[in-house]
């Protein structure tokens, strides 16, 4: 796992619980916040899986 695929998987996780937490309080804001946090790390983590991918081929 590299540094992009740690950093938009824990991305994914905060923007999960912001979303939740959004939806507890009643706070539209927080949803849209959590959720857009969630869009950028799954695109931080395929952007690690690519960057992977490309290394591995490398060592191919």
């Amino acid at each position: 796992m590299n540094k992009d695929q740690a950093k938009g998987m824990a991305k994914d996780v905060a923007g999960k619980i912001q979303e939740e937490v959004g939806k507890l309080v009643g706070s539209k804001e927080q949803e849209a916040k959590g959720i857009s946090k969630q869009i950028s790390g799954k695109t931080q983590e395929a952007f690690g899986d690519v960057k992977q991918a490309v290394e591995n081929l490398g060592k191919s």
